[in-house]
């Protein structure tokens, strides 16, 4: 058991190396933040559009390139965004085996249930002592974001609510989750409980890439519990996610889950990923309007069939909805750099056979998802080359800096190598340090020091003349 989950620790290191740097073959990519549109006005002009949420993290799940970024690093109340990392630290414990959890029971008496009476706790009717399958729960965690089973899994885990948020700090640690903390299971409380839009996305990424399972479950809208004792006929839940309800104003259809969560001190928040064409989107944003705003009632009221129409408008889905069709429609993956152009020549000293150049190249080609409505020539292209380069070069080595920069700001920074080898001429060599000997350095010193011991010389033999002279 031990040695699978080392393994899994080091699984979660690696992906998270992938995800952070964002470094491939030596480019080093900038994040870079879009405005995104919604579309044209009369006169040919991109209509801007504006969000809700007040932290917004955008990247693709592909290439990892951020694409929108508000406030991704601002520390915030996560409301039921918790519940993700609750999941994650069940499914270590079972290795995400989806046999295990549904052959195992937990249950808890009233230390799982006191805390949440007379809160208003979302909740999936499950009861004090009621056994309920650990895949059970974990449906009602994600799907309904219970928040009696976010706290009998917590005791089923770790014995008590304390050292299951202990483990849950000890897993963000873990996979890189720098600026958050846990300190319950359900994320009802504010009390310091905190992370980032950007975090959450690293606890995402960490439970799509290692739990079948998760992915599966978060990608439900419903389900029925298995009948138990308090429950013969079951349990039916259904997602708090309407972008999965096909019934639903809110439905997208390339959305694959994952969370909400709601809460005044955090506002409307939600994680979510899409899907189309191959093409992989991941959102998180926090601090959606709780209330509908002013404008929007007169939206409903003029179009009483629009979401805006109802009581409650549901911010985070339409952030999340309107940036996955602004990606899917306007962005497109561009190549910006051919990684077999021969971009300059630079000059090469003591090459053979007279040679005084090499040929370089981009390291890699460089290829980005790029608004259709930038043009691609807005991206600028600037090379720095090595001074002094001395033979031997060799085909690959660096030589030089390709830098991308879109309106001053960097967007890529790619390796200029070699793209042949040159020899060394040893004669060539010989000849321009014998050539340049009398003006270095070295030469100079060397005469400054034959100049001295010659005066020196000299001086003392007119001494010694002088004496001998005296002595007559």
């Amino acid at each position: 058991m031990r040695s699978k989950k080392m393994l899994k620790r080091i699984s979660a290191a690696l992906c998270m190396v992938v995800f952070v740097s964002i470094q491939l073959c030596g480019i080093t990519a900038e994040a870079f933040n879009f405005e995104p549109v919604k579309g044209y006005d009369e006169d040919g002009n991109t209509i801007p559009l504006s969000l809700y949420s007040e932290s917004v993290y955008m990247f693709n799940m592909d290439t990892g390139d951020v694409i929108i970024d508000v406030n991704s690093n601002e520390q915030r109340v996560p409301a039921s965004l918790t519940k993700i990392m609750t999941a994650i630290v069940l499914l270590d414990e079972f290795d995400g085996d989806e046999n295990k959890l549904k052959s195992t029971k937990y249950s808890a008496g009233t230390e799982a249930f006191d805390e949440l009476y007379g809160t208003g706790a979302s909740t999936a009717d499950i009861q004090p002592n009621e056994e309920v399958t650990c895949y059970d729960l974990l449906c009602a965690l994600m799907l309904p974001s219970a928040c009696e089973a976010a706290n009998i899994i917590a005791i089923g885990v770790s014995g008590s609510l304390d050292k299951f948020a202990d483990r849950m700090n000890e897993k963000a640690e873990e996979i890189g989750m720098a600026d958050s903390h846990f300190s319950n299971a359900h994320g009802l409380s504010g009390d310091n409980n905190y992370t980032t839009c950007a975090d959450v996305a690293k606890m995402c990424v960490y439970a799509l890439d290692n739990y079948q399972v998760f992915t599966d479950v978060v990608s439900m809208y419903d389900y029925t519990l298995a009948p138990t004792t308090e429950h013969p006929d079951g349990t039916y839940i259904y997602n708090t996610n309407q972008m999965l309800a096909n019934d639903s104003l809110y439905y997208y259809s390339y959305c694959r889950g994952i969370k909400t969560g709601t809460l005044d001190a955090a506002g409307r928040c939600l994680a979510s990923y899409a899907v189309n064409d191959g093409e992989r989107y991941m959102i998180v944003s926090m601090g959606a309007p709780m209330e509908k705003t002013a404008e929007d009632v007169t939206k409903g009221e003029e179009n009483p069939s629009s979401v805006y129409a109802a009581d409650t408008v549901y911010y985070n889905l339409i952030d999340h909805i309107n940036l996955y069709e602004w990606a899917f429609n306007y962005l497109a993956e561009t190549e910006f750099v051919d990684k077999n152009s021969e971009l300059r020549e630079v000059k090469v000293e003591f090459g053979e056979d007279k040679r005084d150049y090499v040929t370089i190249k981009p390291a890699e080609g460089y290829t980005k998802f790029w608004p259709s409505y930038i043009p691609k020539d807005e991206v600028k292209q600037s090379i720095e080359v090595y001074d002094n380069v001395v033979a031997p070069v060799y085909a690959g080595d660096e030589l030089g800096m390709l830098t991308l920069t879109y309106k001053g700001e960097t967007i890529a920074e790619i390796p200029l190598i070699a793209t042949e080898s040159v020899n060394r001429s040893q004669a060539a060599a010989k000849k321009a340090v014998a050539k340049a000997f009398p003006h270095s350095t070295e030469f100079k010193i060397a005469i400054a020091v034959i100049v001295i011991f010659t005066a020196g010389s000299t001086a003392i033999y007119i001494m010694n003349v002088q004496k001998k002279y005296r002595k007559k």
